[in-house]
């Protein structure tokens, strides 16, 4: 009985955590956002240009979708199914 109840225990702990780290990643993401907006329009002001709302939140976009794929070490995960016993450790930008 007390195991099972340490169980569920773990369950609920697990579940909790998981909701946390998906709200300060969408919290940071949303940031992030705000930060390439700015980014944008300041760039596009002392640039000389005068870019519509529209054309800045499309760019500040693609730049955060840009930085968020380029994050995603798509080589660590190939290098680690073919892991010949190297004892390094990965950064995932190798």
């Amino acid at each position: 009985m007390a195991d099972s109840m340490s169980r569920m225990m773990r369950l609920l702990a697990g579940l909790a955590r998981t909701a946390l780290t998906f709200a300060v990643l969408v919290l940071l993401g949303i940031v992030a956002f705000y930060v390439t907006v700015f980014v944008v329009s300041t760039g596009a002001g002392l640039a000389g240009y005068d870019p519509s709302g529209d054309f800045v939140v499309l760019s500040a976009s693609l730049l955060v979708v840009a930085a968020l794929l380029g994050g995603i070490p798509l080589s660590a995960a190939a290098s680690e199914a073919n892991d010949g016993g190297d004892s390094r450790p990965r950064a995932g930008f190798e």
